[in-house]
């Protein structure tokens, strides 16, 4: 298949019929490609840039790359050049933040080749027009699902398409979720997206099922493993804690669109995130019950997934941590713990797991009547199931050795995380291990089955250390906490840390470590109490566990390896005989299975898009045989995730399919791009002459200054919609310069805090009243969220917007401080970046244009040019919020030092020339404070 516009034939690595349509499709026409997740997707986008590399006339440019897609999209160009031989094809060039320079850009740009750029930096390229969109000859577009309208890349493609008409676009996209939400969500994306046309190619697509159901199916033996009781019980628990949570959700949240906040939406991967989008516009009024509540969901989806990952030891560590977190500090008068553990059922949560670790005996020994404890220490049934696994690929092996094809006899386990893939090399390595133990002289040696003792009692002695520590800071905390009580005169300070609750000489959680004994089930208010063993307990269980002959002669992990020398003690392993553990990582698993070729997979969890990865290596290659272990447990919330995201999946490319068949022809010409010339005339002519005012007819749109660290905002893109020329500049002074006299400082709610916080909007302020004759303050709201600066006085919750000793930032007093300091500074107050847009529209009417040089220049030494004055911004910045350096000293401080810490290491006379007597005290001061007496 030949190239259009290259007669050089390229040799592309697509061996599916379904790859084969799509790729002619992408080189025919303009499309958005929205296809299932693990149909590789990314090596269709590497053969499709492989294809115009090789003619090697192309100036395109990939938008929307992660750094990992970068690093495949260059290493897959650099194979495919050398297997087609093209001798013009040049790989991928990425273009980022860390060492490319204007001008090598623009020498970059000239010559032509893949780019694969930051937004960001894009978007300033494109509109100073040091890459001039007319020569680009077309974009590609990945994760096409985020362009969202505000976005950067629908901003790049807008000033793409507005002087390229002819120029090739392509997007793609593997999520098909995004596209399901809102109304007519499809036709919005790719309005977006300037295209006309989209391709769905989901897994029941007819010629994606042809292709990969054919003759060369992979063998697949799936393997439910049941639960234990034990785990049975702790999920059952943690539902019934998730369940109660939801249903304190909606009663204190009555008008919220709630019908999918139930039981099967919360094991779903983002029903936090989902719970938390909606409650986002109001955030910061809802009561602190509410943000409780939602952060214990998150923690509670977590917890059900640990008890299947974690093994019984690391959990019941994993839930120690929990419980303190979510518990007050001890000795605080705090009441405000997360509902979920008052529950019965967080009681069994805790009992269930401490009891799957260790039980006590039943019969008391003569010397003491304190019970003993034993360890039980109880497995994953996944772990017995893959050592059986094992056992029988071996025997395979050796019964009925394959045939030799392309595979190599490599075993290749998969599981969800690297935690996990360490817990499995653990007990793979020391699951033929046994601790010698009394009765062992009455086992034959024959009845050994693999087993993790030797690994779990090593990881309870690790937990029962770590406990003791655990305690002793527990009751650390304890005794300073009280100290400080009893040592507070006023009142409200001794209240201070714990929120302004009760009075100190309320009744006291106890909750002590080591000696002090275990507290009972529930703590004095109710809640479950934290359980620490008896010293003499934690003795037995020591005892119980000693380190055998054995295990003391297991090798300890290798943590850190000089490598000094490898010829030694390194050599490279026949893949014949090779386990490989490894973790699911979205699309570089296919590099995983390309280069490993396992003749055996073990999938220890289920994760559909890794099913049609191997569907795919399958059905690609004639000669590669595989077999299949897929594992999960029984009734277990993992098999509900698994089955919920496939239907999910499912379900969005139905609705997509819908929506496509009865959309309207998608409008694609910007209905900002053309405009009438006679439009153009009227709408530069003001008709308010009135009171003095001049006619002014120019027929050139209107322009705005901005300062390029602003780009991360959506506010340039809204203004180029509404046809304002943009001009990015390196400003000094200001974000946004409307005209020669007016200047606008913009801070969104949460830079406004952190200015007001170090100072530095009273000196940015000051600055612009010395260069702008207007200088304005803009407060631009979010548009999802409430127009509200403070939260109202919410009762029910924490005291804050009562108690004024809590108040966090008082915002609307130091905004009256600052309008007091500068009595001429404006204030614009906007609801969204789309009413700012509208607000610079009219406060440019009747205003003269700014001029960008003279932008550049204020703030800027008199003397010296701006190209000149290239001071590193990041050490410049530090230094600027040092006590004692202002904006007119530190340019002396700069031009006479080399660096920060020269500046640190001099004296009070050498830095006295330079910034005055004064300051050269604060400075000195700062750098010589004693780190740990402060006064």
């Amino acid at each position: 298949m030949s190239a259009n516009n290259a007669p050089q034939p390229v040799k592309l690595s697509l061996p599916l019929e379904y790859q084969q349509h799509l790729f002619q499709e992408l080189r025919a026409e303009d499309e958005l490609v929205v296809i299932a997740k693990g149909l590789g997707l990314m090596r269709l986008v590497t053969n499709l840039l492989h294809s115009y590399d090789a003619a090697g006339n192309n100036l395109i440019i990939v938008v929307g790359a992660e750094d990992r897609e970068n690093v495949w999209i260059g290493e897959a160009l650099a194979e495919s050049s050398a297997i087609s031989g093209a001798p013009k094809a040049r790989g991928l060039t990425i273009v980022n933040t860390d060492f490319t320079s204007v001008a090598a850009r623009e020498k970059m740009y000239a010559r032509g080749g893949i780019y694969s750029i930051t937004s960001r930096i894009l978007v300033v390229d494109l509109l100073t027009s040091l890459l001039d969109p007319e020569t680009i000859t077309g974009l590609i577009v990945l994760h096409a699902d985020k362009v969202i309208a505000t976005s950067l890349e629908a901003f790049i493609l807008r000033v793409y398409r507005q002087k390229n008409k002819n120029g090739f676009l392509k997007a793609f996209s593997d999520n098909p979720d995004p596209f399901t939400v809102g109304f007519s969500p499809l036709a919005t994306i790719m309005r977006n997206l300037f295209l006309r046309k989209a391709s769905l190619w989901p897994r029941f697509h007819v010629t994606v099922a042809s292709s990969l159901e054919g003759k060369k199916k992979a063998e697949v033996i799936e393997l439910e493993v049941p639960m234990t009781d034990a785990m049975r019980d702790i999920q059952t628990a943690i539902m019934e804690c998730v369940e109660v949570s939801i249903h304190e959700l909606k009663k204190g949240n009555t008008g919220l669109e709630m019908d999918d906040w139930n039981l099967d939406s919360a094991l779903l991967k983002n029903f936090d995130v989902m719970v938390r989008r909606q409650l986002d516009p109001n955030w910061h009024r809802v009561s602190w019950k509410t943000k409780q509540i939602v952060s214990d969901l998150t923690v509670l989806r977590g917890l059900l997934h640990s008890v299947l990952a974690l093994d019984c030891v690391s959990f019941l560590q994993h839930l120690d941590t929990i419980h303190a977190a979510h518990s007050p500090q001890p000795g605080s008068t705090r009441q405000s713990q997360s509902p979920w553990l008052f529950l019965d059922a967080a009681h069994t949560i805790f009992e269930t797991a401490k009891q799957r670790v260790y039980a006590s005996n039943a019969k008391a020994n003569a010397k003491s009547s304190i019970e003993s404890l034993r360890p039980v220490l109880e497995e994953q049934p996944k772990w017995a199931l893959l050592a059986e696994i094992l056992e029988e690929i071996d025997r395979d092996l050796y019964f009925d050795p394959p045939m030799r094809d392309d595979s190599n006899g490599t075993i290749l386990i998969m599981c969800s995380d690297t935690a996990t893939t360490r817990q499995l090399r653990d007990y793979l390595q020391t699951m033929h291990v046994e601790p010698k133990t009394d009765n062992d002289a009455k086992q034959n040696k024959e009845e050994h089955k693999p087993s993790g003792a030797f690994m779990m009692r090593r990881k309870l002695r690790n937990y029962l250390n770590w406990k003791k520590e655990f305690a002793q800071v527990s009751n650390a905390l304890l005794t300073e906490n009280q100290k400080a009580l009893e040592g507070a005169v006023d009142p409200r300070i001794a209240q201070g840390g714990y929120k302004g609750r009760a009075p100190a000489n309320k009744r006291r959680r106890v909750r002590g470590g080591g000696a002090t004994g275990a507290a009972p089930g529930r703590t004095a208010n109710g809640s479950v109490a934290q359980y620490f063993e008896k010293p003499n307990e934690v003795a037995e269980l020591m005892d119980e566990v000693q380190i055998t002959e054995e295990e003391a002669n297991q090798k300890a992990d290798i943590i850190a390896d000089p490598l000094e020398d490898m010829d030694d003690y390194f050599e490279l392993y026949e893949m014949q005989d090779l386990i490989v553990v490894h973790a699911y990582d979205g699309d570089q698993d296919e590099h995983v299975l390309e280069e490993v070729k396992p003749r055996y997979i073990i999938m220890y969890e289920p994760d559909a898009a890794f099913i049609r990865r191997i569907e795919v290596y399958r059905s690609s290659h004639n000669d590669r045989n595989v077999r299949v272990y897929f594992m999960f447990y029984g009734g277990s919330v993992e098999e509900q995730r698994y089955l919920a995201t496939v239907r999910r999946e499912k379900d969005s490319f139905t609705k997509l399919i819908k929506e496509r068949a009865s959309m309207s022809v998608v409008m694609t010409v910007d209905s900002h791009g053309v405009e009438d010339p006679q439009e153009a005339f009227l709408r530069t002519v003001n008709t308010r002459i009135a009171g003095g005012g001049r006619l002014a007819a120019t027929a050139q749109p209107p322009r705005v200054v901005v300062d390029v660290r602003e780009f991360r905002s959506s506010l340039p893109s809204l203004l180029h919609g509404r046809n304002m020329i943009i001009v990015p500049c390196m400003l000094t002074v200001g974000d946004y310069i409307l005209s020669p006299t007016i200047c606008v400082e913009r801070k969104s709610i949460s830079d406004l805090i952190g200015s007001f916080k170090d100072g530095r909007l009273f000196t940015q302020a000051e600055t612009m009243f010395q260069h702008y004759k207007n200088p304005m303050l803009l407060i631009e709201f979010d548009q999802n969220k409430s127009f509200t600066l403070e939260p109202f006085a919410d009762l029910s919750g924490n005291l804050k917007s009562v108690n004024p000793n809590e108040v966090p930032s008082d915002l609307q007093s130091k905004i009256v401080l600052l309008t007091l300091a500068f009595p001429k500074l404006r204030i614009i107050w906007s609801s969204s970046p789309y009413q700012t847009a509208e607000i610079f529209e009219a406060l440019k009417t009747q205003q003269d244009e700014p001029d960008p040089v003279a932008a550049v220049r204020a703030g800027l030494d008199k003397d010296m040019k701006a190209e000149d004055q290239a001071f590193n911004l990041e050490p410049h910045d530090m230094l600027s919020v040092v006590p004692g350096i202002t904006p007119k000293n530190i340019k002396n401080l700069t031009l006479e030092t080399e660096n920060i810490r020269e500046v640190a290491n001099m004296s009070k006379e050498e830095l006295e020339p330079h910034i005055g007597r004064e300051a050269a005290r604060q400075v000195y001061g700062f750098f010589n404070r004693n780190l740990i007496d402060i006064d």
